[in-house]
């Protein structure tokens, strides 16, 4: 829909109720799916626009809470906006608390009601993104150093601080291209690992994956990296 023909629905629904069967103008605005999408607890709120009109014309406004809290505080940097998503990550640092977040929005001076979250948990929703490899042969064998992804916060020197600061287990899981076979051939939280290779001049993928034991919950698998035994 238009912006042009988005305005004229909602003077219509505002001015001729009884004849235009329509929600109310302030209702149709609502933003839509308003959620929260976390990975590695970069924690971002998303929505999408209301059914009256799908243009980029509206304005949004954002606020979140703490689960029990009253009041709703509003996130500045989100005020007034006319992106479908808002930056909460500092707002919902502490991991394991649950949170709020909302969205309304106003177009040609009709403002809409609120639309807000389930509950949101960082801890228990954030998505883990698999962990990055590099591969090196070292006397007949591959060498593989394994790096978590990054937490949102620094540390006291203001460098990252990584997904190793929560208790994290490394599976290493290795292909050879010529079998088709998949071993796993470790399984611990050492983000060094040596696999020991028996035939020469032998192609080899390797990938690997994070595991969470406190939540049962894996990553997504990394890459292959493929090389050739020496």
């Amino acid at each position: 829909m238009t912006p042009k023909y988005c305005f004229l629905g909602l003077l219509l629904s505002v001015l001729l109720p009884g004849v235009v069967e329509t929600q109310p103008a302030n209702e149709s605005l609502k933003p839509q799916r308003v959620h929260f999408q976390s990975r590695n607890f970069h924690n971002i709120l998303h929505w999408q626009p209301g059914r009256a009109c799908l243009g980029n014309n509206s304005i949004y406004f954002v606020q979140y809470k703490v689960y029990g809290e009253r009041e709703w505080k509003n996130k500045e940097n989100c005020w007034g906006i006319r992106e479908f998503f808002c930056d909460l990550t500092n707002e919902t640092s502490d991991i394991w608390e649950p949170y709020y977040g909302r969205v309304k929005t106003t177009l040609a001076g009709i403002h809409s009601g609120w639309t807000m979250t389930q509950r949101f948990t960082p801890w228990w929703e954030t998505k883990i993104d698999p962990p990055v490899m590099n591969i090196t042969h070292i006397n007949g064998s591959l060498l593989v150093n394994l790096h978590a992804p990054n937490l949102p916060y620094r540390d006291q020197k203001g460098e990252n601080v990584s997904m190793e600061y929560y208790e994290l287990v490394y599976r290493v899981f290795i292909i050879n291209s010529s079998l088709e076979k998949e071993q796993k051939v470790y399984e611990g939280v050492h983000r060094v690992v040596e696999i020991k290779v028996t035939s020469p001049h032998t192609g080899y993928c390797v990938v690997a994956e994070i595991y969470q034991p406190m939540l049962d919950r894996k990553s997504q698998r990394s890459r292959e990296r493929c090389v050739e035994s020496p």
